[in-house]
C-alpha cells in the first residue's frame, strides 16, 4: 500500500492553506513527494469556483465584512461554496496516474468517502447524477470541488457537521436554486467530536484510495518540502 501524509490542522486561514497545496503541487510535479491529505475547518469564507458567478452570494458585501466572511476565487471546478466553523474540510493533495483513475472517478471517489462518513452516524447518504456533492434526502450535506494540475489533484471536499446556519444562507449553495444545506447535527440531533469526525475521514481515506496516512504536523510538511 503507498504511503502519504495526514496533516491536521487547527482551525487556519483559507489563503495560507491554498498556498500550502500550491506548494505541495508544485513539488510533486518536480519531485516524487509523498500524496498528502489535509482536514482541518476554516474561519468563515466563501470561494468562487471556475464557473462561480458573483450573483450567487446572496448577501451585500457590507453584510460578508459584518460577520467577517472572507470572499476568495479560486481554480477549482464548481460555482459558489461556504466553509466556516462546523465544517470539515479536506484536501487531498493526490497524484492520480499511480492510482490509474481519472478526474470523475477521483471525485466518485470523494463522494464515496463523505457517504462512509456518514454511515459511521447512521446518516444514509447518497449521490445525485445530476448533481455533484452527497445528499440526505434533498438536502446537501457535503460538497465536492477539485482543480488539477499535471494529473495532481488539489481543493478536495467540504462536509457540514455542525456549522453556523445563518452563514449557509449567505450563498445559494453551488449556484443550485433552491438547495437547503443540511448537517450531521440536523440529521442526528447531536453535534459530533471533530476529533473522531476527522478520525474516520483519514480512516476511510485509505479504504476508498488505498493510501496509508502517516502523521505529520504543519512543521514536518514544511521541513519536507523544503528538504531537497
Amino acid at each position: 500500500m503507498a504511503q502519504g501524509y495526514l496533516l491536521n490542522l487547527e482551525r487556519t486561514a483559507y489563503s495560507r492553506v491554498w498556498d500550502l497545496q500550491l506548494r505541495i503541487v508544485e513539488r510533486k510535479v518536480r519531485t516524487s513527494f509523498p500524496d498528502v491529505l489535509i482536514l482541518l475547518e476554516h474561519p468563515p469564507v466563501i470561494t468562487l469556483g471556475r464557473r462561480g458567478r458573483g450573483e450567487n452570494i446572496r448577501v451585500p458585501e457590507r453584510v460578508l465584512s459584518g460577520h467577517s466572511v472572507s470572499v476568495y476565487r479560486v481554480e477549482r471546478g464548481g460555482d459558489v461554496t461556504y466553509h466556516g466553523p462546523g465544517q470539515m474540510v479536506g484536501y487531498p493533495v493526490v497524484s492520480l496516474q499511480p492510482l490509474r483513475i481519472g478526474v470523475v472517478d477521483f471525485v466518485n471517489r470523494l463522494e464515496e468517502l463523505m457517504i462512509l462518513i456518514l454511515a459511521d452516524f447512521g446518516i444514509q447518504g447518497k449521490r445525485d447524477p445530476s448533481r455533484r456533492g452527497v445528499w440526505v434526502g434533498e438536502d446537501k450535506i457535503g460538497s465536492v470541488g477539485v482543480a488539477v494540475r499535471r494529473w495532481i489533484t488539489y481543493h478536495g471536499f467540504a462536509l457540514n457537521y455542525d456549522p453556523i446556519g445563518e452563514h449557509l444562507n449567505f450563498i445559494v449553495p453551488c449556484g443550485l436554486a433552491g438547495v437547503t444545506m443540511t448537517s450531521i447535527r440536523r440529521q442526528t440531533g447531536v453535534s459530533p467530536d471533530p476529533v473522531y469526525l476527522r478520525t474516520r475521514a483519514a480512516h476511510h481515506f485509505t479504504r476508498v484510495f488505498g493510501i496509508e496516512l502517516v502523521p505529520v504536523d504543519l512543521e514536518g510538511i514544511e521541513k519536507k518540502l523544503q528538504d531537497g
